[in-house]
């Protein structure tokens, strides 16, 4: 006897995927044209045969319970069929963490056993890594956003990754790394302020590098810096922003 979690996670399980679908819509084009078939075949017959037949046929096709409507379009009834297929289209394309595939599944009312049985599943064969999901994502928002540390731990935290996990993952960034990124992004916005105030343009340079979790005494460090290479008078400038 095959297990459910012996299923291919490459290929739907039993009953599941577009095939069913085709097959279930073939089968009912088949049965309707086998009704007109007959209504014509039958052609010597009186009109209120044909309506009778027409009127039966209506009643057999209004008379589908949900139940029978979910089994025709595919959907699986089995809610470990069920955790299954919904993890697989979530992960198509985005990795996710097992939280948010956890999160999704409570959301469409799986139940918690057979939800425990997929996600450790795909956790066995690789589909789902927090590890692996954890270091893509600092990578792509450090260097593709310039957030710092202390706001990828706060968006992995949100995203159900663990402590020990995020740590790892963002130790790979270390204060000069993360410095000299800030310092790229300070340089971008640098010539937008050119005009203003002194003041202003610290408190909006600073700010920018605050919204995308840098701390403080990096912020004014290096927007002191860049405004002294402009020729400014950072005079007073040690004070917190």
């Amino acid at each position: 006897m095959t297990r459910r979690t012996d299923w291919p996670l490459d290929a739907p399980g039993p009953g599941v995927g577009p095939g069913s679908g085709f097959a279930a819509g073939h089968a009912s084009e088949g049965e309707d044209g086998g009704g007109r078939g007959a209504a014509s075949g039958a052609g010597s017959a009186s009109g209120s045969g044909e309506g009778a037949g027409r009127r039966a046929r209506s009643r057999s096709r209004s008379s589908g319970s949900p139940s029978s409507s979910r089994a025709e379009k595919g959907e699986p009834r089995d809610p470990v069929e069920q955790a299954r297929n919904v993890c697989l289209r979530l992960l198509t394309g985005t990795p996710r963490t097992r939280k948010q595939l956890a999160d999704a599944l409570r959301k469409r009312e799986i139940p918690d056993e057979a939800a425990e049985e997929v996600l450790s599943r795909f956790e066995d064969v690789g589909l789902i890594d927090d590890a692996a999901f954890a270091d893509a994502w600092v990578e792509s928002r450090h260097h593709g956003r310039g957030l710092a540390r202390r706001a990828l731990v706060r968006e992995l935290r949100t995203k159900g990754v663990d402590s020990a996990v995020i740590d790892e993952a963002v130790g790979q960034l270390d204060a000069e790394q993360e410095e000299a990124t800030a310092r790229e992004l300070v340089a971008r916005k640098l010539r937008s302020t050119r005009g203003l105030e002194r003041d202003r343009r610290l408190r909006r340079l600073a700010g920018m590098l605050a919204r995308k979790g840098y701390g403080e005494g990096m912020a004014l460090r290096v927007v002191r810096q860049a405004l002294e290479e402009e020729g400014e008078d950072t005079e007073g400038l040690d004070e917190p922003f």
